[in-house]
């Protein structure tokens, strides 16, 4: 992994928004207002996916379902689906000109790795509209990767399809997979990177598998702080990730010592 020549980022949760807290609170408020109240490990489950997918999972999570039923009558298909995902969509794009913070590390870290001639690419679930938003709030804070691409770029296939990942090799003229490393903070970054197959990584502070806020995470005792990075880092090797890190810096510090 020593010879990468280009790194390619997911964005909520692991350069931007501390905790991926947007989605969370949209996918939240969304289902809350059809009379469904969620519970944080069925809103965290899929993050990473496309967000149409992540609610169509949503949906056929055996508890949500039985709810929907009860409520309902009928269990959820494609069009209650379509129908949370159109009031999601609105939601997501008022909150997130306040989740669009960078990362403590990133911006220190990605200048060093391009100081030392790696390429920065991106990947996200957000759409092209949503990153309009993004994208400008996070170059005014120091962080710009080289290219971004969205499911909108790839037929509405995001993760965890590799295709993403395709489009930022070609851009960033890189002709062999294990050149590559991809970063993500969710099992669905780490399948994205396998199933592409460049190596594969978690960050495990901040990231949306772990589900904390800044604060919330360094308000906790540092034997629960290691117990949380534990038991994220586990998640992440389960789904067959190659490496590890904690923060952005570990990351660093291991590709360019």
């Amino acid at each position: 992994m020593k010879k990468i020549k280009a790194v390619i980022f997911d964005w909520a949760g692991t350069t931007v928004d501390y905790g991926c807290m947007a989605p969370v609170q949209a996918f939240v408020e969304v289902f809350k207002q059809y009379g469904i109240e969620p519970t944080m490990e069925e809103v965290r489950k899929p993050m990473g996916m496309l967000k149409i997918d992540h609610i169509r999972t949503m949906l056929q999570m055996e508890r949500i379902r039985d709810l929907w039923v009860e409520k309902y009558g009928k269990e959820p298909g494609e069009e209650e689906a379509q129908a949370l995902y159109s009031i999601f969509e609105e939601k997501l794009l008022s909150i997130l000109p306040d989740h669009s913070g960078v990362k403590p590390g990133v911006v220190e870290t990605v200048n060093r790795l391009r100081r030392n001639g790696i390429l920065i690419g991106s990947t996200t679930g957000y759409n092209d509209k949503m990153m309009e938003i993004v994208v400008p709030a996070a170059k005014a804070q120091g962080y710009e990767p080289d290219v971004w691409f969205s499911p909108d770029s790839t037929g509405q296939k995001g993760r965890p399809y590799p295709y993403m990942i395709f489009r930022n090799m070609e851009a960033l003229d890189i002709k062999k997979v294990r050149r590559v490393l991809k970063v993500g903070d969710t099992v669905s970054d780490i399948k994205e990177g396998r199933n592409a197959g460049v190596w594969s990584a978690g960050i495990v502070i901040g990231s949306s598998e772990m589900g904390l806020t800044e604060e919330e995470y360094n308000a906790l005792a540092p034997e629960e702080q290691k117990k949380r990075c534990s038991e994220v880092s586990d998640r992440f090797l389960a789904a067959g990730a190659d490496k590890i890190f904690y923060t952005m810096e570990d990351l660093g510090a291991f590709l360019l010592g």
